[in-house]
C-alpha cells in the first residue's frame, strides 16, 4: 500500500484546506477574514460595492472589511457574529473554505460545529490583552476535535506600536497550555488585520518578524497527512444493484472512504459478520481505480455474494477496528434540553443508525480552567463531557485521534429528531 507520505497520485491536486476561525469578542476575527479576502482579490465587484453601501449607512469613514462575514442582519445590528458564517475562496495555489465561528462561551456549540471538519484553526488573541480564558476554551476545543494545525494570530499589533516584546509575551503565556493540551503544530504571527500587516503582504512595521505571512501559511502548510491513511476502513451506504441486462450481475457497495489506502486484491472482512472475501475492483462514475483514498466516494466489488448493507463496514481482514457497545466519549452538548441520564437516544456512526442509552458522566470539563468537575454530572447546552454510553448493537470504531469519521458519533433526540450531541470516541 502507499505510505501515509505518499498517498496516490492526483491527491494533492488543487487542495482543499478548511480552516476555522475563533476569538474572544472584539478580537477581530471577521475584520481578519475580510482582509483576507480583499487582499488576495477574493472580493468580487459587486461585493465591494455592497461593503462601501453598509459601510457608508452606518457613518463608517473606511470600508469596514467586518461586513464581509457578518451575513445575518441580527449580528451587524449588536456587532457580534452569532452564527457560523462560511465563505469560500481560492488562490492559484490552493482552494479554502473558511468557517468563521463566535467567539463567545454561550456559542461553544457553534464553533465545534465550525471547527468539527477543519484542517488548521485560527486563533485570535488582542496583544493588548494577551492569553485570556476564551483563548484557552478555544484553543481546547481545537485540540478536542484533533485539529493539527493551529494558529496563535496576535492581532491589533498597531495598538500595541508594533512591538516584538508585546509579541514574544504572549508566546510566553501560551506555552504552558500549548503542553497541556499536547498540541502538536501550533505557530505564532503578528498581525494587524486593520491594516494588512503580515495577512497576505509582509509587514513593513514588524521587520523584527521573519516569518511567514497568514495567507503564506495557509497555502503552504502540510495537509496531506492529516487524513487517515493508516486504518484501512469502507463504511458501506448504499448497495447497487442496477439490474439491468448490461450489469445483469453487478453487486456493488458504495460509500465514501474513510481511511487507508485500498487496491484492489486486499483481502477484507465485512462486519459485523467478518465474512471473509477479496476486494476485486473500485469502481467510479468514470471506470476502475487502481488505488483510492480518503475521501473519495466509490464503489467496492468483491469476489463472493455476501449478505451486505446500509451500516455494515468493510475492512482489511488483520487490520480490524475495535468492536464494542460500551463505549467512552467526550461529548460536546448541543441540545436545548439537559442530557438525561438513562435516557434513550439515536446514535449515528459513520452510515450506521442505532440506539444508545447514556449510562455514566464521569466528569465534565471546565473548559476555562481545564479542569474536571467529578461532582456536578448535570450536562446542558455548550458544556463538554466524558461519558459512557450503551448501543442497542456492536458498533465498529477507532479513537477520535486515529479516525475522525469512525471515532465520532452524533447523538439524536429520539422525539423532536434533533442533533443534542456530538462525540469523539477515546
Amino acid at each position: 500500500m502507499s505510505s501515509v507520505e505518499n498517498p496516490a497520485p492526483g491527491y494533492l491536486d488543487m487542495e482543499l484546506l478548511r480552516f476555522t476561525t475563533a476569538g474572544s469578542v472584539d478580537d477581530g476575527k471577521s475584520t481578519l477574514i475580510g482582509r483576507l479576502l480583499y487582499d488576495s482579490k477574493a472580493i468580487f465587484e459587486d461585493q465591494m460595492e455592497q461593503l462601501e453601501m453598509a459601510s457608508e449607512r452606518r457613518g463608517e469613514e473606511q470600508v469596514n472589511l467586518a461586513l464581509l462575514t457578518d451575513g445575518l442582519r441580527a449580528e451587524r445590528e449588536q456587532g457580534i457574529t452569532i452564527d457560523v458564517a462560511y465563505r469560500y475562496f481560492a488562490t492559484p495555489k490552493r482552494k479554502f473554505i473558511i468557517a468563521d465561528t463566535p467567539g463567545h462561551v454561550q456559542y461553544t456549540r457553534n464553533m465545534v460545529t465550525g471547527a468539527s471538519t477543519a484542517n488548521l484553526a485560527i486563533i485570535l488573541v488582542d496583544a493588548r490583552h494577551g492569553v485570556l480564558e476564551q483563548t484557552i476554551r478555544h484553543s481546547y476545543i481545537a485540540s478536542l476535535l484533533g485539529i493539527p494545525h493551529i494558529l496563535i494570530c496576535v492581532n491589533k499589533m498597531d495598538l500595541t506600536e508594533y512591538k516584538e516584546e508585546v509579541f514574544e509575551d504572549v508566546k510566553k503565556q501560551f506555552v504552558p497550555f500549548k503542553e497541556i493540551l499536547n498540541i502538536g503544530d501550533v505557530r505564532f504571527i503578528p498581525i494587524s488585520a486593520l491594516n494588512g500587516d503580515n495577512v497576505v503582504d509582509r509587514s513593513k512595521n514588524m521587520d523584527w518578524y521573519s516569518g511567514a505571512t497568514l495567507l503564506e501559511i495557509l497555502e503552504t502548510i502540510n495537509i496531506r497527512s492529516d487524513a487517515d491513511f493508516v486504518n484501512p476502513r469502507f463504511p458501506v451506504q448504499y448497495v447497487i444493484r442496477p439490474q439491468r441486462d448490461e450489469y445483469h450481475d453487478y453487486r456493488g457497495y458504495a460509500g465514501r472512504i474513510a481511511g487507508g489506502v485500498w487496491k484492489p486484491g486486499v483481502k477484507v472482512a465485512v462486519l459485523p459478520g467478518g465474512i471473509e472475501s477479496t476486494l476485486e475492483s473500485i469502481d467510479t462514475m468514470t471506470g476502475e481505480l487502481s488505488e483510492a483514498y480518503p475521501p473519495q466516494s466509490v464503489t467496492f466489488r468483491l469476489a463472493h455474494d455476501i449478505d451486505i448493507s446500509r451500516g455494515d463496514m468493510i475492512v482489511p481482514v488483520d487490520q480490524k477496528p475495535n468492536v464494542g457497545q460500551e463505549i467512552d466519549l467526550m461529548v460536546c452538548w448541543l441540545g436545548e434540553n439537559p442530557m438525561v441520564m438513562g435516557g434513550k437516544y439515536v446514535i449515528r456512526h459513520t452510515t450506521a443508525e442505532l440506539r444508545g442509552i447514556i449510562r455514566e458522566v464521569v466528569y465534565k470539563m471546565d473548559i476555562n480552567t481545564l479542569e474536571e468537575n467529578r461532582d456536578d454530572k448535570s450536562v446542558v447546552l455548550n458544556e463538554i463531557a466524558r461519558i459512557r454510553i450503551k448501543t442497542s448493537k456492536p458498533i465498529f470504531y477507532d479513537s477520535y485521534k486515529d479516525n475522525h469519521i469512525t471515532g465520532s458519533i452524533i447523538i439524536i433526540d429520539e422525539a423532536t429528531n434533533n442533533t443534542v450531541g456530538a462525540g469523539m470516541i477515546l
